[in-house]
Formats: C-alpha cells, sequence, structure tokens
C-alpha cells in the first residue's frame, strides 16, 4: 500500500551548505570539560537543509533520533505554527524522515512524537520510508491526567510515540531499571528458597510462581501446531500428590519432558503448599534483577510525566515566557535509556525547548539539535548552560547524577554558494572565504574536507590518492603544468576553478578540471535559506488584498541556470588526458566576479604553480 498525497512526487534539490560555528555563542567552559562532553552541537537554521549538512559527516552515525514535530492541529502558539494542509505536511515530513533514515546507524531508531491528527498517516509514511517490517512499537504515553470539561466528545489524555528501525534485526533495546514496585512481587517461600521473618534470605531467596505454560494460539509454535494439530510438549505430569495435569487446552508446556526432570531437580519447579497444584516456575528476585524490565507499550504518566509536569520545567527556564506543549525530562530520559548508551549521537531536529538535548547531556549522550526560532536563544542556550554548569536541579538531574560539565558548539548555515551579482549573472558568493569555499565544494563533489598542511592543493579527499583543489582564480597552462608535476602520477587531483587555459597536446592526465560555479549550477537549488513546517494556512489571509502581500523570495530559476551556460562555450569538466583528443580548441578566459584571495603555495616544493596561483 502506498500513501498518495498532491505533491508528493515534488522533491527538494537540497543544497548541502557548510555548517559556520558561532565562537560567541558556544559554550565549552574549560575547568568543566574535560571530563564531560563537548562536541555536542546546536543548530540554528532551517531543519532540513541541517540534515543535509550534517549527511557527509553523519550517515550510519546516529543511535537514536527523537523528534516532537508539529502535529498540524490548526492551532498558533507563540513559538511556531501548527496548522498546514494536509499535504504539505506529508511532504515536508517526508523530506526529513529520509534524510534521518540516511543519518541513522545500523543499528539506530526513531522515537517521533504525534497525536491523533497525522499519527496514522505518519505510520504509513513511515512504512514508505523505513520500510513496515522495520516498525517496533506505537508507544502510548498518557501526557494528561485528567479529562478536559471542555471537550465535547471524549477527552484526549495521550499521544503517539511511533518507534522504528533502520534495521530491526540490528536493533538492540535496553531493559529499563527495576523498581520496589516490581520487586514487590516476589515475597514467596518454601522450604528450599525464600526469605525469612526478619528479611534474611536463604537458598537463593523469594521467588514468584511463574507460568509453566505458552500458548498455542500465535507465534511460531502456535502456526506449526495449526499445521499438524500436535505439540511435543502436550503431555501430562504427576504432581507430588499423585494427581495427573494437562496443560489447558490452547497451551503446552514451556519445556519439554526431560527437561521439567531437571528443573524439578534443581528445585525450580514449584506445586504449591498441598504438592497438588499445576506446576508454576520459580522465577528468583536475585535472577530477575539483573535482567531488567523489558519496556511495554503504555507509559503511564506517574513513571514518565505529563504535561503539566513539563510546563513547570519549562517555567523554571523561562518563567516569562514559557515554552508551549513541551515534554517532560522523565520522557526523553526513558526514551534514551532503551535506545542508547552512554557516548552515543542523540539528534532531535525539531527541537523546541531544547529537552532531548538537556536530557541526553545529563545522560552523558552526545547530542545535535536543531532549532530554527528564537527559542534557541530564549529557551535552549540558558537552559543548556544551567546543565553545563551544574546549577540546573530540572527533571532528571538529581537520578541522572548529574552535577556540570561538557558543553557546545553552536552552529548557523553558511549563505548559499551561489547567487547573483549586479548585472544577474550566477556567480560565487562573495560572502565565502577559501577555506568555507573548499569546504563546500567538497560537500558538493563527494570529498572529505581536510587541508593537508604539506601540499596546499590538497584540500579534501576522496579516497588515499584522490584529493580537490578548489580556486577562484583562472588557472594559466604552466600553473597546470608545474601542478600537475606536484601531484604525480600516483595521484589524481580534482581542480575546481573560474577558468583555465591548456597548451595543445597537453599529457596532465592525473587532473581533471571543472569551472565553478558552472559546474555545480545543476546540482542543487540556491538561494533558498527556509523549508520550514511553519507554514500556516490562515484562511483569512486570503481576505487581504494583494498589495499587504510580501513579496516572494527570489529563487534561482531554471531559465537562469540555462541562460548563463549558453553563455560559456567550453566544457565545465574536462579529463586532462581527454585535451589531446581535441585539436586547437583553447579554453575560455572569462573572468568571473569572484573574491580575491591571497596565495597559499608549499614553501617546500619548487615545483608549484606560476603567478602565485591564487585561491
Amino acid at each position: 500500500m502506498e500513501l498518495r498525497w498532491i505533491g508528493k512526487d515534488e522533491r527538494p534539490r537540497l543544497e548541502p551548505r557548510v555548517l559556520i560555528e558561532d565562537v560567541q555563542r558556544s559554550y565549552v567552559p574549560t575547568a568543566k570539560s574535560a571530563g564531560g562532553i563537548a562536541e555536542n552541537r546546536l543548530l540554528h537554521c532551517d531543519n532540513l537543509l541541517a540534515l543535509k549538512a550534517l549527511e557527509q559527516e553523519f550517515t550510519n552515525r546516529i543511535k537514536c533520533v527523537v523528534i516532537d514535530p508539529p502535529y498540524n492541529t490548526g492551532r498558533a502558539f507563540s513559538h511556531y505554527d501548527d496548522g498546514l494542509e494536509h499535504s504539505i505536511w506529508l511532504g515536508l515530513m517526508r523530506d526529513r524522515l529520509e534524510m534521518l533514515w540516511r543519518l541513522l546507524s545500523p543499528d539506530g531508531s526513531l522515537w517521533m512524537s504525534l497525536d491523533d491528527t497525522e499519527v496514522h498517516y505518519a505510520k504509513v509514511l513511515c512504512d514508505e520510508v523505513f520500510g513496515r517490517s522495520n516498525f517496533v512499537a506505537n508507544v502510548i504515553w498518557q501526557k494528561k491526567s485528567s479529562a478536559q470539561p471542555n471537550d465535547p466528545l471524549i477527552s484526549a489524555t495521550h499521544d503517539q510515540i511511533l518507534v522504528y528501525a533502520k534495521d530491526k534485526a540490528a536493533l538492540r533495546f535496553n531493559k529499563l531499571p527495576r523498581t520496589a514496585a516490581h520487586d514487590s512481587i516476589y515475597k514467596h517461600s518454601d522450604k528450599h528458597d525464600g526469605i525469612n521473618p526478619d528479611g534474611t534470605w536463604y537458598g537463593r531467596g523469594p521467588w514468584f510462581p511463574g507460568d509453566a505454560t505458552a500458548t498455542l494460539q500465535s507465534g511460531a509454535r502456535g502456526e506449526a501446531f495449526a499445521r499438524s494439530g500436535t505439540d511435543p510438549n502436550i503431555y501430562p505430569i504427576t504432581t507430588p500428590a499423585g494427581r495427573e495435569v494437562w496443560p489447558p487446552e490452547t497451551a503446552a508446556w514451556r519445556f519439554s519432558k526431560k527437561r521439567l526432570a531437571e528443573l524439578i531437580s534443581d528445585n525450580r519447579i514449584t506445586f504449591g503448599e498441598s504438592g497438588d497444584n499445576r506446576p508454576c516456575i520459580k522465577r528468583f528476585l536475585a535472577e530477575m534483577k539483573e535482567r531488567g524490565i523489558t519496556p511495554m507499550t503504555v507509559w503511564h504518566y506517574r513513571e514518565v510525566g505529563e504535561n503539566r509536569v513539563a510546563t513547570a520545567e519549562s517555567k523554571k527556564v523561562n518563567a516569562k515566557n514559557p515554552f508551549p506543549n513541551p515534554k517532560p525530562e522523565r520522557l526523553i530520559h526513558r526514551i534514551l535509556t532503551i535506545a542508547t548508551g552512554p557516548g552515543d549521537w542523540v539528534l532531535d531536529s525539531f527541537a523546541g525547548s531544547g529537552t532531548t538535548g538537556a536530557v541526553a547531556h545529563k545522560m552523558k549522550r552526545r547530542w545535535i539539535m536543531v532549532e530554527l526560532g528564537d527559542q534557541c536563544d530564549t529557551h535552549i542556550v540558558p537552559r543548556l548552560k544551567g546543565v553545563i554548569e551544574g546549577t540546573d536541579s530540572i527533571g532528571v538531574t538529581k537520578d541522572a547524577e548529574w552535577s556540570g560539565g561538557g558543553g557546545f558548539r553552536y552552529y548557523r548555515l553558511a549563505p548559499s554558494l551561489v547567487e547573483k551579482d549586479k548585472w544577474g549573472q550566477l556567480v560565487i558568493s562573495p560572502k565565502y572565504d577559501p577555506a568555507v569555499l573548499a569546504q563546500a565544494l567538497c560537500k558538493l563533489e563527494g570529498f572529505a574536507y581536510d587541508p593537508s598542511a604539506e601540499h596546499y592543493w590538497a584540500q579534501g579527499r576522496s579516497t588515499e590518492r584522490d584529493f580537490i583543489y578548489v580556486t577562484t582564480q583562472a588557472l594559466t597552462s604552466a600553473q597546470l603544468e608545474a601542478l600537475s608535476e606536484e601531484v604525480g602520477p600516483k595521484r589524481s587531483l580534482l581542480v575546481c576553478c573560474a577558468a583555465f587555459s591548456l597548451p595543445e597536446g597537453s599529457g596532465l592526465s592525473n587532473l581533471t578540471l571543472k569551472k565553478i560555479p558552472k559546474a555545480v549550477l545543476s546540482k542543487c537549488e540556491w538561494g533558498r535559506d527556509d523549508y520550514s513546517l511553519n507554514i500556516r494556512v490562515d484562511t483569512a489571509a486570503a481576505t487581504n488584498s494583494a498589495d499587504d502581500e510580501e513579496p516572494a523570495e527570489e529563487q534561482i530559476s531554471d531559465e537562469t541556470e540555462e541562460n548563463f551556460e549558453e553563455d560559456l562555450e567550453e566544457p565545465v569538466e574536462v579529463t586532462v588526458a581527454a585535451v589531446r583528443k581535441k585539436s586547437n580548441k583553447k579554453a575560455s578566459q572569462g573572468q568571473l566576479d569572484l573574491p580575491s584571495e591571497a596565495p597559499r603555495v608549499s614553501k617546500e616544493s619548487k615545483r608549484r604553480p606560476k603567478k602565485g596561483g591564487r585561491r
């Protein structure tokens, strides 16, 4: 089954932006970061572009994604709008889910919180993106402890958390720690094992009588029984009192006759005080404590908190302007307890008030949060500083035994690489310095940005012997010959430059040349900074006059790209060895409106490009 909606086949052509650290907003106190985690990242930008920016570095690395996207309820809140046309919501969520799938590690999981408005459509959407076989659970979180009197029919007191694995076969979840309530049922004793009146244990200690049968109505055993009508573990057992007992009609014993004899010999089977009851397995508290509790799908507010608790936590962060409808820290704590371990990467691309990052930090997980709204500075940053400084007492601080430490880096997106100049031509943005330009081209061409201290031209690499060099200059034939000689025959180099000139018969087979920006124009859409979900559908807006509407942001159109390419006669990508096959054709020397750069040439090298080779 496929979920269809208007615009489903329309997909954004995302620009892989560079992330620029805002060192004034990064917070890494040296006094407490030595033993903590300081790799954490807070990204203040559009979350879809942020996920694309993270793709190269974090593909297959994120252990757990926790997101609380807009529920699409049609309501407006002080920090975000929550009303989208249904098909728009589906399209925007599909794009983000596909990016999140790429970032998840093979044993990673997604936890997405929604209410009844869109959760059922989101389930089918996730089936498409993750695969239906990778659905794990639909967790019910009781977000309210009492009914709302103004609800006209049935009061909604829960949200749902869809849980998906990237690969269910590789997924391993942790058990939850036991509580006193869990342990309280282990209070039985017999002559072999139990607890004395003074509280001391004897034998293997207190136990609980567990069911010794297994159903034949489901599972692999049930399927086999349905086919054959028999099961080897359906047999009579004679109790110590002499009575013959059988398993119920729709069940079989959990163990074979041989295993039953072993368990009885080891005093792990009980027939009750009279010795005439149906057999039960003795489940010992001492052994259960080591196993923990398997998580269930219904989470009560007493266990993980409710809306009122989360609102109270939010008021402690910003009393004058609390964030609406946050999640309680205990809820996120439970998710991360199940899905992660210390040091794992946790990602929240709808950060809101920063609950996920705050809890992950306290639990010694590494985290990435993305938030486009102003609450990134008004709520998230102050909250994280309190966590790092050890002054935060909210939520799970005590349970996590957190006293401070670590830090985070604050990032923004670099501007679009390509923009229009004053003549309407597409050029490299003058806001890019040489280093950021090299990073951007590495992302676009599939290279890891890794500047070499030894070779000025090795700014990134795709393999141990394949490199990239980016410059805004036009390279002469003499410069290219010198560059080729320095690269050598055992290495290859992609050269991205404004223009180039090659002599006839050139044999520089270790170089591949591309003109920028022309070579990258078709790779993505340029100049768009906002793919956000906060596009409110307001029917009242339809009554506004056209004069009241703000002009749409100017986009770089396909027509502009075509016109630009028609102006350049030469190919944008040339393998230099192939130039020898062409007769009497020289490369264009046309200049682009590009920022100037200072030369950076290896001092040790005698075979350097002439005339500085500015980048």
